[in-house]
């Protein structure tokens, strides 16, 4: 019995060193970690195991869970971390600012099962050791900046059920991916990919592939694709049979045959015919069938402008869809003598002028400058089109003025993709967000049904809208957006904001409606073609208010809902009656009710009667990043993940069931 428990001393004794170094040396990892990119986490430094940290989580005496969503994690992973936290089996770094190549030594997580890097800011190529993490189940990593090709190498994870790889600067085609059979969930869309959907992948749902130059599949046929053979005659008959055909049967197969043939030369010719015909036509892709163009409750509440909404406001009604467009005369789309798209930086060329007015085209809405358009190219690729109205500048001004446009390059931005002028139309395209605009998921549907936005969605709108007003007004003193609206942020699938309309109140005249935007015009403001940065700073401030408030301002939207949002704002502040100001749907998130009263104060300050009396852009951003990362340092649970490993970002308690598709 002695020499027993001796043994079973001993072996105490031998084993139990063992898991102390491992754990240290991922403790030390992490702190690496932190140092690196983390300065913001809360990691005690002097806790003894890393296994209480905030997002990390352990089993068995190892990490085995990372979780660290949207926690302001910034710059490059230094290679060594992952090295010495091989148990890992769920790393999420999602919704971050983290930058640079994936580390070569996550390649020895050979546990892992669920990456999520999404949201990010990665670049260079997809890396090969990732192929050999072959136990992946979810590989997230969409929304960053991977280039080149997608590797046939895919196939190696036979186990993956979720890929994701959309809003990246991917190129090439689409291996066929066979031996995933368990691939469920799969998406490829706005990236820089080309040719035919393989196989393997055909079954999935058109929008995996959009924003691309794809074809076949669940998209349309490729050009030139041979159509399925047609099967053999039914009851066909043995050589013997056939022998037995009479004279007069086998003399009418023959000149059925040759009336066949003749039928299909006639059919041949006409089609070449009407080809050729329209390569001397073009069409005018905003003279849509006669009721399209009839003014609808949507486009009476602005959900136009470039706002690429598809979901209805509180009056709108659905948006008329055209499969065919008017055609108009050549010199109508070709007085400037220069019939083409003129394309900006990296933008994709893979279609041109006719391949544009030969789209469907679906209104989105009458905007201050021009009506929108949905356009469906025939290769299945989305764009958003605006057709101007009331140009009044040269065309040397024109395109000198959209060479400025065009040079605009921020994230939350939607950038200017191409143009088109000719005497009688001027067309600019951009990418297509089917989220569509704030205006519409702010003021839409409140009734049953509706999915509200949460705290974390909306501060996060505001930063991301700040952002990209910052990055305009730091390209020089004198540029401005000039038209500042909930219609003209339009949303990604994350709830990312991209700022719309920048730059064309410069390329109008005086609009015929001005009291369309004069909810969010600045007092100083009299011609809406010479807007301040100061001005753009109270049209901001009006639009937190509004993200606050879920209060449409005066005249917004044209009807009777709205208020003067900074007058109404401080005689309610004025009175101590704070919380009557916030929309009810934000009030049950009362564990955040600070950082909401400091972004009121802030909409307060930006929305100022005299403009020295307003911030700047880059203080504005800076104010709302402190009070993001405030709720994210005293309420860790701001952000989630959900159990299933979704890509959705979570508010405070209770998703809004939406976020569990």
């Amino acid at each position: 019995m002695a020499l027993s428990h001796c043994l079973v001393l001993v072996s105490f004794l031998v084993f139990l060193p063992l898991g102390k170094p491992d754990l240290a040396s991922e403790k030390a990892a992490l702190l690496v970690f932190k140092a690196a990119v983390g300065k913001y986490l809360r990691w005690n430094q002097s806790s003894p195991t890393p296994c209480t940290w905030p997002g990390i989580q352990c089993v068995n005496n190892s990490v085995t869970y990372i979780r660290l969503p949207g926690t302001a994690l910034t710059g490059e992973i230094p290679t060594g971390v992952f090295g010495n936290l091989t148990h890992l089996r769920t790393l999420s770094l999602r919704l971050n600012a983290l930058s640079g190549q994936l580390p070569s030594d996550l390649a020895a997580c050979t546990d892992l099962r669920n990456l999520y890097l999404h949201g990010n800011h990665f670049s260079g190529e997809i890396p090969n050791f990732l192929f050999g993490l072959d136990n992946l189940v979810r590989l997230n990593l969409g929304e960053n900046n991977f280039s080149g090709g997608i590797s046939t190498e895919f196939n190696n994870l036979t186990r993956l059920g979720t890929l994701y790889l959309e809003n990246n600067q991917l190129s090439g085609s689409i291996p066929n991916l066979p031996e995933i059979k368990s691939l469920v969930q799969f998406n490829v869309s706005y990236n820089h990919l080309n040719g035919s959907i393989p196989p393997s992948l055909s079954d999935k749902s058109a929008n995996a592939f959009v924003g691309n130059s794809l074809c076949g599949g669940p998209l349309l046929a490729c050009p030139g694709e041979a159509p399925s053979p047609t099967s053999s005659v039914k009851g066909g008959g043995s050589g013997s049979e056939k022998k037995k055909l009479s004279g007069g049967a086998i003399a009418g197969i023959a000149i059925g045959s040759v009336i066949g043939f003749l039928l299909i030369l006639l059919v041949l010719f006409i089609l070449c015919r009407k080809k050729s015909s329209g390569k001397t036509r073009s069409v005018d892709i905003a003279s849509v069938k006669q009721g399209s163009e009839v003014e609808m409750p949507g486009e009476k509440r602005e959900n136009g402008g470039l706002s690429s909404s598809a979901v209805p406001s509180a009056t709108a009604a659905p948006t008329a869809t055209t499969t065919a467009v008017a055609t108009a005369s050549k010199g109508d789309m070709n007085g400037s003598g220069n019939k083409k798209l003129i394309f900006f930086g990296n933008a994709s060329r893979v279609f041109d002028l006719e391949d544009l007015l030969r789209a469907s085209a679906e209104v989105l809405g009458k905007g201050t400058f021009g009506t929108a358009y949905k356009a469906v190219l025939e290769m299945g690729t989305v764009l958003a089109v605006k057709r101007l109205k009331d140009v009044t500048i040269s065309e040397r001004e024109f395109r000198e003025k959209l060479e400025t446009v065009g040079s605009m390059d921020h994230e939350n931005l939607v950038p200017l993709r191409a143009y088109y002028y000719s005497k009688d139309e001027k067309l600019l395209v951009y990418d297509y967000l089917s989220m569509g605009s704030l205006s519409a998921l702010l003021h839409g549907n409140r009734g049953a049904g509706r999915t509200p936005l949460s705290w974390v969605i909306r501060s996060g709108i505001a930063l991301g809208v700040a952002r990209g007003i910052e990055y305009l007004h730091a390209r020089g003193s004198n540029i401005s957006h000039g038209n500042i609206k909930s219609s003209n942020i339009l949303l990604t699938k994350s709830y990312d904001a991209r700022v719309s309309d920048f730059g064309l109140a410069h390329l109008v005249g005086p609009t015929s409606t001005p009291n369309r935007v004069a909810g969010y015009r600045a007092p100083e403001v009299t011609d809406a073609r010479k807007v301040s940065q100061k001005a753009d700073v109270y049209s901001f401030g009006v639009l937190l208010l509004e993200l606050l408030t879920g209060k449409p301002p005066t005249h917004a939207l044209l009807n009777e809902d709205g208020v003067d949002l900074p007058r109404w704002v401080q005689s309610v502040v004025r009175e101590e009656w704070t919380s009557e100001v916030f929309d009810l749907e934000l009030l049950r998130y009362q564990n955040v009710e600070d950082e909401m009263v400091q972004l009121l104060q802030l909409a307060i300050d930006c929305s100022a009667q005299y403009p020295d009396k307003r911030p700047s852009m880059t203080e504005v951003t800076r104010r709302i990043e402190d009070l993001r990362r405030s709720s994210i340092d005293l309420h860790p649970d701001v952000v989630d993940e959900l159990d299933d490993g979704s890509s959705q970002r979570v508010g405070l308690g209770q998703p809004p069931p939406s976020f569990l598709d």
